[in-house]
């Protein structure tokens, strides 16, 4: 392979000759843009007539050489260059590099208002869509017409019940410890350490266990949802099912949420019982409570009601996190930026839409005396 130039009445000629496959030689290359910016000629072509075969590196070299002489306004004249290479070259010259980002135009407050408006009812008219689409798959799986395979809802099933055996117990088991620790700093005032095994265990089954396993379920599998059909739509394989007439509640949503539902009232029954051990540990090693005394007052302080309502909010938690994660990956945007977002969307969406419903849930209790 030969690559050579000269320079003759302000013309500088580049020849070509032989085959350039894999040309790593820079020598060359470095010459003539330094030839180029010291003689500043009026005008550059190209002489092809011996040249023989040529990869992609030939593009490489000829785009710096070529660049170099736009920059400097130094006409080029391409028209002895085989066709294709000519229009690889075009090619490479008519994509824009630094693409002019358009500045956003700053609208009046009121416009502002308006289209904050506008944008939180698009938002809210769409989540309860999917809501809708959600609870449809729910009917059409129990009349035993849903497009579900059983292998997703097994896979999704084992994802978030043993698998988040470990990490739920831990933090129930710290939370529960925390609660007695903290209480029995007030209690010990008053000399009755004894309720600090009341306080642990109605705080557990009330409301404590399914928050916390909601928490971790929310961090956990929520943000799996979202990333998982999230990365679907940017693969385009969402567009695929909508192509094959295969509803994406029934197939991608619908295993999901059954799955979550079913395992989230055993998560917090668990959650239940790790934060009772927790705080029995405090309350036996820490303040030296008789083991028999501690079980007893907490044997006492045990209400089914408040079982039923903590196994209750797991339920309802279940459903909040699993809308919450397929809805921000189904509506995903198309680049890998965008599943990050999603990801981050569904985990924060889905912790605070549980502590909303808990308000709610417990005004509804408190007026109903339970």
């Amino acid at each position: 392979m030969q690559l050579g130039y000269k320079i003759t009445d302000s013309v500088m000629t580049v020849s070509l000759s032989g085959n350039f496959i894999r040309y790593d030689s820079d020598t060359v290359q470095e010459k003539m843009l330094a030839a180029l910016e010291e003689n500043s000629p009026k005008r550059l072509k190209f002489d092809s007539g011996g040249l023989g075969r040529w990869d992609s590196t030939l593009v490489v070299v000829l785009f710096s050489l070529i660049n170099s002489a736009r920059t400097r306004n130094i006409p080029v004249d391409k028209a002895s260059l085989p066709e294709n290479l000519r229009s690889l070259l075009d090619l490479s010259f008519s994509v824009r590099r630094n693409p002019v980002t358009s500045r956003k135009e700053k609208l009046p407050p009121v416009e502002r208002l308006g289209e904050w408006g506008c944008v939180s009812w698009q938002g809210i008219t769409r989540g309860l869509h999917f809501i809708g689409l959600s609870l449809k798959s729910l009917f059409r799986l129990f009349a035993g017409r849903a497009v579900m395979r059983g292998v997703d809802f097994l896979f999704a099933l084992e994802d978030c019940s043993y698998k988040a055996v470990g990490i739920v117990s831990l933090v129930s088991f710290m939370v529960g410890l925390i609660l007695a620790f903290v209480g029995a700093i007030q209690l010990r005032i008053f000399g009755v350490e004894i309720y600090v095994s009341s306080l642990v265990t109605i705080a557990m089954t009330r409301i404590m266990g399914a928050i916390m396993a909601g928490i971790i379920m929310a961090g956990r599998t929520g943000a799996s949802y979202a990333a998982t059909i999230g990365s679907m739509q940017v693969n385009e394989e969402i567009d695929a099912l909508k192509t094959m007439g295969i509803p994406v509640g029934d197939f991608l949503v619908l295993p999901r949420i059954g799955s979550l539902i079913i395992t989230m009232p055993l998560l917090t029954m668990l959650s239940d019982f790790m934060g009772m051990l927790g705080g029995s540990l405090v309350g036996v090693v820490m303040l030296g409570i008789p083991l028999s005394e501690y079980m007893q007052y907490s044997l006492n302080s045990f209400h089914l009601g408040n079982f039923l309502i903590g196994i209750f909010h797991g339920f309802i938690y279940g459903f909040v996190i699993s809308v919450c994660g397929c809805y921000y990956g189904v509506y995903c945007g198309r680049d890998a930026d965008s599943v990050g977002v999603a990801t981050t969307k569904a985990v924060v969406s889905s912790i605070v839409w549980m502590i909303v419903v808990t308000g709610f849930l417990t005004i509804i209790f408190e007026g109903m005396e339970l």
